[in-house]
């Protein structure tokens, strides 16, 4: 018995050696590693890869190298008309090209500003620098579905770019609350994603057509711009109306509403009944304030009950003002844009706490704005619904298809 299990143990310790022994691989079995990047063989090189990190300069990351005399700023000077070296950024990658042997001289360097281009520094013989730009092949994807759960789940299911949900978010904004939608719900979106080489994936480039099932309506959208020449976008429905209201909702991203337009109502520090014409959004001191419409800023100050404050005019009609304002960021006579940042809220002024208190004017008279039926901004043109409408045909009969399914 002694012998037999001797000899089971010695069967067990051979075989487990044999299991766990690596193997050496040859030449020919070693790992494939890619050796040919910008067109450079890697193996002819003593090549070394990095990220710019902050405090790096195009000079600071050369100049320990051997340049084989050649001065940085002498580099710097040859180069700059095919490649501005103040543009470097945190984060983008480099790669050195040094001789083999063993003075290791610097002879190409390769900078990556993003994916689909590089600049190559020839430092070889004469300095020279040169730009590549790497093929890009738009294709087109149509996805559709019924919500199980929130759009951006279903986005990720069918392994799509988180980024289209916010291109849709920002398109809908007047038109859906993403967070109203229900289960079995349905959708369509017709978008285009950019590849690299054909191979790397880089991202959503356009949307060209959607739809969303919300409140039992099937609402769409599509881009069309109607000056042909300037190319601006605005999304609209089938029947031509634009998706985007002319003014916002709020001044602020995030509505606390605490005080309503009224007639007559107790003021909390003047402790008076007396009118107040205005809506009030409490939030956060320092929270950005938006104006809610493009227009001309036709003025900013201060006053004992209003605070810090800022008024637009939009056009010849309308009119807003944000009072008790913590800091002002905006100059009279400034033209800005729907949503850009012209103040920070506070509590200067007549306030109990920090808030934004939003006025609103039409035809030069104060109104309630959330009782107010505002316009959409660009409604469609006579002239350019011909135009429209065929350029839509398609697109709308792909997301009828797909909506049947």
């Amino acid at each position: 018995m002694k012998k037999i299990f001797l000899f089971i143990i010695v069967l067990f310790s051979i075989f487990s050696c044999k299991q766990t022994a690596p193997e050496s691989l040859t030449p020919d079995q070693e790992p494939h590693r890619k050796t040919e990047q910008f067109g450079f063989n890697f193996t002819d090189y003593n090549v070394l890869q990095d990220t710019i990190k902050k405090g790096d300069t195009f000079g600071s990351i050369i100049e320990n190298q051997n340049l084989g005399g050649k001065p940085v700023y002498d580099i710097i000077e040859k180069v700059k008309d095919s490649f501005d070296v103040r543009t470097v950024r945190i984060g983008r990658t480099y790669t050195f090209l040094r001789s083999k042997d063993r003075y290791k001289k610097l002879q190409y360097v390769i900078y990556q500003p993003d994916r689909a281009n590089y600049y190559i520094i020839d430092l070889k013989d004469s300095v020279s620098a040169s730009k590549v730009s790497r093929p890009i092949r738009i294709k087109k994807r149509t996805i559709a579905g019924e919500l199980n759960g929130s759009f951006s789940e279903e986005l990720n299911r069918q392994k799509v770019d988180p980024a289209l949900a916010n291109k849709l978010i920002k398109v809908y904004a007047w038109s859906i609350d993403f967070f109203k939608l229900k289960k079995g719900d349905q959708f369509g979106v017709i978008f285009t994603e950019r590849f690299i080489d054909d191979t790397i994936y880089d991202g959503v480039d356009s949307l060209r057509a959607a739809f969303f099932e919300y409140k039992g309506k099937m609402i769409y959208a599509f881009p069309f711009a109607q000056n042909e020449k300037s190319g601006k976008i605005d999304y609209y429905d089938e029947n031509g109306k634009a998706l985007k209201n002319f003014f916002l909702k709020a001044p602020l991203k995030y509505a606390n509403i605490t005080s309503r337009f009224s007639r007559s109502r107790f003021h909390p520090v003047q402790m008076i009944w007396k009118a107040h014409k205005g809506t009030d959004y409490a939030a956060p001191t320092g929270t950005p304030i938006m104006t809610t419409a493009s227009g001309i800023v036709e003025q900013t100050g201060y006053t004992a009950g209003n605070g810090n404050f800022v008024k637009v005019k939009h056009d010849k009609t309308y009119s807003t003002q944000y009072l008790h304002m913590s800091r002002i960021l905006v100059r009279r006579g400034q033209r800005i844009t729907q949503g850009s940042i012209i103040g920070r809220v506070g509590s200067t002024g007549l306030a109990t706490g920090p808030h934004v208190c939003y006025r609103f004017w039409k035809n030069g008279v104060q109104v309630d704005a959330l009782r107010l039926k505002l316009p959409n901004s660009q409604p469609m043109e006579n002239k350019n619904l011909p135009r429209f409408k065929k350029q839509i045909e398609p697109l709308k009969w792909e997301l009828d298809s797909v909506a049947n399914l």
